[in-house]
C-alpha cells in the first residue's frame, strides 16, 4: 500500500508483490517480497524497442513512461516479472526505487513503511557483506530465476512464517 500511495499506481498495478512460497517440509514455507531488482544487466533495458529504460549513475533502472509503446517486451524479458502492464493505459511501469525520494536523502517508501522491517536499503556492497547470499539455496528455496541472467542488485530478507 505504501508503494501504491507514493506512486499513485492504478488498481491492479503492483510494483512490489509479496509471494507465498512452500517447501517440501511442513511449516517451512513463508513469504518473499519482490519488485524490480535494478539489475547490473537489466534485461528490460536490452529488449525495449522504444529505449524506455535507462540506468542512472547510482545503478537505479528507471523508465521514461512517456516513451513506452506498450509492446510488453520488457515483461517477457525480465526474469523477475518486475514490469507490470496497465491495460487501461496500454503501457508498462515498474518500481523506480523511489528515485525522487533517494535524491532528497529519503529511503524508498517500501523500506520506510515495511511493518516487518524485512526490507533494507543501502550500498549494495555493504548489504552483501552483511547478508551473504547462497544464490543456489536462495533460488531453490524461493523459486527464483538464476541470478547470473541479470545480476540483481536488491537484497531482500524474506520473513518466514
Amino acid at each position: 500500500m505504501a508503494c501504491k500511495s507514493e506512486n499513485m499506481t492504478p488498481p491492479g498495478v503492483l510494483w512490489r508483490r509479496v509471494r507465498e512460497y512452500n517447501t517440501d517440509n511442513p511449516n517451512t514455507g513463508g513469504f518473499i517480497s519482490m519488485s524490480c531488482n535494478h539489475c547490473d544487466d537489466p534485461q528490460c533495458m536490452k529488449v525495449c524497442p522504444a529505449s524506455t529504460y535507462s540506468k542512472r549513475p547510482d545503478g537505479i533502472v528507471v523508465q521514461d513512461h512517456d516513451k513506452c509503446i506498450g509492446c510488453r517486451m520488457c515483461i517477457m524479458a525480465c526474469p523477475y516479472n518486475a514490469p507490470v502492464f496497465d491495460p487501461q493505459e496500454g503501457k508498462t511501469s515498474k518500481c523506480n526505487l523511489c528515485a525522487e525520494r533517494l535524491d532528497e536523502g529519503l529511503l524508498p517508501r517500501c523500506v520506510e513503511s515495511c511493518p516487518a522491517g524485512v526490507l533494507l536499503f543501502g550500498e549494495i556492497d555493504e548489504l552483501r557483506k552483511r547478508h551473504t547470499t547462497d544464490w543456489a539455496s536462495l533460488e531453490a528455496r524461493y523459486h527464483l530465476p538464476d541470478h547470473r541472467i541479470s545480476g540483481p542488485n536488491v537484497v531482500i530478507i524474506p520473513a518466514d512464517r
